[in-house]
């Protein structure tokens, strides 16, 4: 049992609750993002480390689970709550994530859920969370067995994969989406050694893979700036560009600054550019750790101007983010069918302003971590159809160190979160690599 999912065993113990009732109220009823959420949380951040763990676990297993735990408590719970009782749906939430989804002990479970009602002003309803976690105690386990995984999964996000997929690599991607993702590492070079080394895999060509999640501070070669975290799916695109030494390239919507890292390590020289200067100190300070070296601009890429069009662009355009669900699933509770057409919109205006700073002869990356075809082929198809200066550069097996699985029937880059499923899955990623026609 990953450690993650033991419980404290000190006084942390309804400490840690409590956070996570904090954390999962104000994903859900604030619209927060998680990793927003977690930082604004008091209650977090006054824990140890042991306590912030499993924290976040349970917060990430009920947002993972959502739709399983829901209709576990749905069962219990037939009639709504009154409106001011609302937390109390987030009380069970963490209770049943634990009960059901942990390996915390059952009467702990019981115990802290019950404390954590009185905790959060809801002592009238005490009771009532009592009896239900008493009850899913004692039919849970039969009831979960019989659920269907993909429940968890929004309808309209589960029926897009669907169109785009079809059913069974859909249902798939969900069942990858319920569990914890390993930790994986870019390293400047000799991914073997750092293997052996970090107690993980060398997977393709510089990647190593971590089991679990950990402090990666605390790991050898962090301060050394031998590596930086980094889905495979994320280095596998960058690798697209082949042979960068000694040129030019524009790293477009650049922070947190994985593929700015990836090129600098290559040999390019590098421009990164991102419209959020905070976002941009966290390029910086992983560039000072690095020993790298990149210019850094805050700047909209819809109006910058570079000084001379670049060899190498590449765009990792905002996008809604669902190929990222293994590590940050409070993204299918925040996101609708209308952002991802507010996105495809913007997504376009960035593809345009990159193409106009590619030189002739030049190759245009873009990329997103979405699983969605709007942000992925169907934006690359209307950029070619509109900019005919533009052509695609079809991808091959050996440009992807022979992971044929991620190259598509057009020649685009598509990993998806069931690929590699035995390893820990990977990122749903989307990479089209373009060339401007020298004339």
């Amino acid at each position: 049992m990953p450690p993650d999912q033991k419980s404290p065993t000190s006084d942390d113990a309804l400490m840690s609750r409590l956070a996570a009732f904090e954390v999962i109220s104000d994903v859900l009823r604030r619209g927060r993002a998680l990793d927003d959420a977690l930082a604004a949380s008091r209650a977090y951040a006054a824990l140890d480390p042991a306590g912030k763990a499993f924290a976040a676990f349970l917060v990430r297993t009920a947002l993972r689970r959502l739709g399983q735990i829901d209709a576990l408590i749905g069962h219990c719970v037939r009639d709504p709550l009154p409106r001011k009782a609302r937390p109390v749906y987030d009380v069970l939430r963490v209770g049943v994530a634990q009960l059901m989804f942990s390996a915390t002990a059952d009467h702990a479970a019981v115990d802290t859920t019950v404390d954590l009602c009185r905790t959060v002003n809801q002592v009238p309803f005490a009771k009532l969370v009592n009896a239900v976690m008493r009850r899913l105690q004692r039919e849970g386990a039969s009831l979960v067995q019989a659920q269907d995984g993909s429940v968890n999964t929004p309808a309209w996000l589960m029926e897009s994969w669907k169109s785009a997929y079809g059913a069974d690599t859909a249902a798939a991607i969900a069942r990858q989406h319920l569990e914890t993702p390993p930790l994986d590492l870019s390293v400047k070079s000799d991914a073997p050694t750092w293997a052996e080394k970090l107690g993980g895999r060398a997977l393709f060509e510089a990647t190593v893979r971590l089991a679990e999640a950990t402090d990666v501070t605390r790991l050898d070669g962090f301060a050394d700036g031998a590596w930086w975290v980094q889905d495979a799916a994320a280095r596998l695109a960058i690798g697209l560009l082949g042979d960068v030494k000694g040129k030019r390239a524009l790293d477009l919507c650049a922070a947190p600054g994985g593929k700015t890292l990836d090129l600098c390590a290559a040999g390019a020289d590098v421009t990164a550019v991102d419209i959020s200067e905070k976002r941009l100190q966290r390029v910086t300070e992983n560039l000072e750790r690095t020993g790298l070296e990149a210019r850094i601009v805050a700047a909209d890429v819809r109006t910058f101007v570079p000084d001379a069009p670049a060899e190498i662009v590449v765009l990792d355009a905002p996008c809604s983010s669902t190929g990222t669900l293994r590590r940050h699933p409070d993204v299918q509770h925040l996101k609708s069918p209308e952002d991802i057409q507010k996105l495809a919109g913007v997504q376009a205006a960035l593809l345009d302003a990159a193409g106009g700073m590619t030189a002739p002869g030049g190759t245009l990356l873009y990329v997103t971590c979405s699983l969605q075809p709007e942000e992925g082929e169907r934006a690359v198809e209307a950029f070619l159809e509109r900019t005919p200066a533009f052509r695609r550069n079809p991808v091959t097996g050996d440009d992807v160190c022979g992971f044929a699985d991620a190259v598509t029937a057009a020649g685009d880059f598509r990993t998806l979160p069931c690929f590699m499923s035995d390893a820990g899955g990977m990122d749903g990623f989307f990479a089209a690599r373009l060339v401007r026609k020298a004339s």
